[in-house]
């Protein structure tokens, strides 16, 4: 499995300016907002500084261990945006935990630049040159992860090039197996599996907890496109008025909005491996 890379120079008839400009705008705005309330942050106490980054360090704990259920579907698309190109594909919402984890990552990483900014002297040569740098890098973070969802479409998409997950690129080759993947006892996503180990980094995974499509479905899409991944550039016809998986295993089609669903395919296979 190889991890395609994005071209130094994109080209200007790629069809990503527009999208590119919008991301680039939020998170120019959002980085704005955020250096400006980050430097008028006052001084406050030590104690004050403690209880607020434990606090939202343990909200952040708590939210991850929070598995609401995802029954989502994989969604049929003329126009993906991905890193270089447009495309059409099948694209996963972000789930819900997706969104609560990317705002308490927002919160935490907030609060404890606020409280670094709030534990500095008042004044000094060298407070007046780390306030500003401090309160620009967290707000240049925030603003990339503000580009990041603003830029792309969906938090996963199987295209015909390519397999994305958020700003990780796959693609179609070298995949041996689909699996079920497991992290701290629970299903988290798939795990594609190289024919060909190319490096001694573990088999990538995509899908999981941020991602509204559980992972009998997704394996079911990624098993039927994974030898013809050049289908996906056309809409599939609806197969049936349900999701579930077709008599030939591959996953069936609901007529609403072309969503791509596998039911009971997490069924038939062993749901136990672990890796």
């Amino acid at each position: 499995m190889s991890r395609l890379r994005l071209s130094r120079v994109p080209s200007l008839e790629d069809g990503l300016w527009p999208r590119r400009f919008l991301a680039l705008t939020v998170a120019a705005t959002v980085a704005v907002l955020i250096t400006g309330g980050l430097l008028r942050v006052p001084a406050v106490g030590s104690s004050a500084v403690s209880v607020a980054v434990w606090l939202s360090i343990g909200v952040r704990w708590l939210t991850g261990r929070w598995w609401p259920r995802r029954d989502g579907q994989l969604h049929w698309r003329e126009r993906v945006t991905g890193l270089g190109a447009v495309e059409p594909g099948l694209v996963a919402r972000r789930s819900l935990a997706g969104w609560v984890d990317l705002a308490a990552e927002w919160v935490t990483l907030s609060v404890i630049g606020a409280a670094l900014l709030a534990s500095l002297p008042e004044q000094g040569l060298w407070v007046d040159i780390v306030r500003p740098v401090l309160a620009v890098g967290v707000a240049v973070w925030l603003g990339r992860t503000a580009y990041a969802q603003v830029r792309f479409t969906g938090q996963l998409a199987l295209t015909p090039s390519a397999i994305r997950h958020g700003r990780r690129v796959l693609d179609w080759t070298n995949i041996d197996r689909v699996s079920p993947h497991r992290r701290d006892g629970r299903l988290d996503g798939v795990r594609l599996r190289p024919a060909v180990w190319r490096s001694l980094q573990p088999a990538p995974v995509v899908g999981g907890r941020d991602t509204a499509v559980p992972e009998d479905r997704l394996i079911a899409a990624i098993e039927e496109y994974r030898f013809r991944p050049q289908d996906l550039a056309r809409e599939p016809a609806a197969a049936s008025a349900s999701p579930g998986p077709s008599r030939s295993g591959a996953p069936c089609l609901v007529s609403d909005d072309a969503s791509v669903g596998a039911d009971n395919l997490g069924h038939e296979r062993d749901a136990s491996e672990s890796y």
